[in-house]
């Protein structure tokens, strides 16, 4: 099949590394492969790297016709059998171009936020779109209801993890604890996210500061972003001796595996998270909210205990009851990697995403 995707972002964060990777993998399955994103943007600087063909369009409202032009003389070229859209942009300009060339098209819609409802959910979703791919099963049943289609045009497929990526050593978790201060018989929570408000980083730190009496219980916050923002809150809550911050790490993993509890306490915009999906993966136990995505790989009593929003007082209580029961913790987390090898990895994603190409060319709308 000869596919391209097109990316209105000019941003490199989950959803374009997801676009990259599925490419390289569709690719080494014999597929033909293309990328149209905005000039300079992180995921055509990457495909380019990585061999890609990537007509570099600019998908802004100024230039819509330009890109439209463009779009249909890509279409003719290289014998497109498939546009792959994935944010509002260019799901509108390359959905249109799409449906003037008679190409398939399917809707990646990659965040749990709620989609527009009336007429903007209906052509996105349905008159620009062959078939709707979501990153998180929660959405499913909210676009099929708002943009009207059937249960058969939409499917959750989640970005699995890579096994192979996974190489760490005994000695880089141990370093890890140590550069933190970090003791062997400390209980460590841990989150690893991009830093911003919706991330429940302020509840963590709420829940550190209830159970600071706890000394060896100890809490990090992995990851790049609005950092600078909660060390002052964490002077205010007196944490300087029990959490730390690392700020962006290249490879997170061995900071992950280094952790006793995973923690994710999303507010919003949650899908299936990488970064519990790479802590499942690891043999962590999870402690999560019930936002978007991630009660399917937290799940209560199995890998994870699953708290509400906005409760520090809850997530206090979860820890003390993994930190006290060492055998259900370890079972959690051995039952979470089972999770990830049964249902998320990325050739899980690949097969999904290989099959649905497949199905849209055929598909007789």
């Amino acid at each position: 099949m000869n596919i391209l995707h097109t990316e209105s972002s000019t941003g490199w964060g989950g959803q374009e590394i997801r676009i990259l990777r599925e490419a390289e993998g569709l690719r080494d399955r014999g597929h033909q492969v293309i990328v149209a994103a905005p000039p300079g943007s992180g995921l055509a600087l990457k495909a380019k790297r990585q061999g890609f063909i990537v007509y570099e369009i600019s998908f802004k409202k100024t230039k819509a016709l330009f890109a439209l032009v463009k779009l249909l003389y890509i279409f003719h070229k290289h014998q497109i059998d498939c546009v792959n859209t994935h944010s509002s942009m260019d799901a509108w300009i390359a959905g249109i171009a799409a449906r003037c060339a008679g190409k398939k098209i399917v809707r990646t819609r990659h965040l749990s936020t709620p989609i527009r409802k009336g007429l903007n959910s209906r052509l996105l979703y349905k008159t620009l779109a062959d078939y709707v791919v979501t990153t998180s099963a929660c959405m499913v049943p909210v676009i099929c209801k708002q943009a009207n289609i059937s249960p058969s045009l939409c499917r959750s497929i989640p970005t699995g993890v890579d096994p192979f990526l996974f190489k760490i050593s005994d000695e880089e978790v141990k370093k890890f604890r140590e550069n933190l201060g970090v003791k062997e018989k400390d209980f460590l929570v841990g989150t690893a996210c991009f830093v911003r408000s919706w991330k429940g980083i302020k509840d963590f730190m709420q829940a550190a500061s209830i159970l600071k009496k706890f000394s060896d219980i100890k809490w990090v916050i992995v990851g790049g972003g609005y950092v600078d923002e909660y060390r002052g809150f964490a002077e205010e809550l007196d944490l300087k001796e029990t959490l730390f911050f690392t700020g962006h790490l290249e490879s997170p993993f061995a900071a992950m595996r280094a952790m006793d509890l995973f923690a994710l306490l999303s507010t919003a915009h949650e899908g299936v998270s990488q970064a519990s999906l790479q802590a499942a993966f690891l043999e962590r136990p999870l402690l999560t909210t019930n936002i978007g995505g991630l009660p399917e790989v937290c799940l209560p009593g199995k890998t994870g205990i699953i708290v509400p929003p906005f409760s520090p007082e809850k997530i206090a209580e979860a820890v003390l009851e993994f930190k006290n029961d060492p055998i259900k913790a370890a079972l959690f987390g051995k039952n979470a990697k089972k999770l990830v090898e049964e249902k998320f990895t990325f050739l899980h994603t690949l097969d999904s995403m290989e099959e649905i190409f497949i199905h849209t060319r055929g598909l007789n709308l």
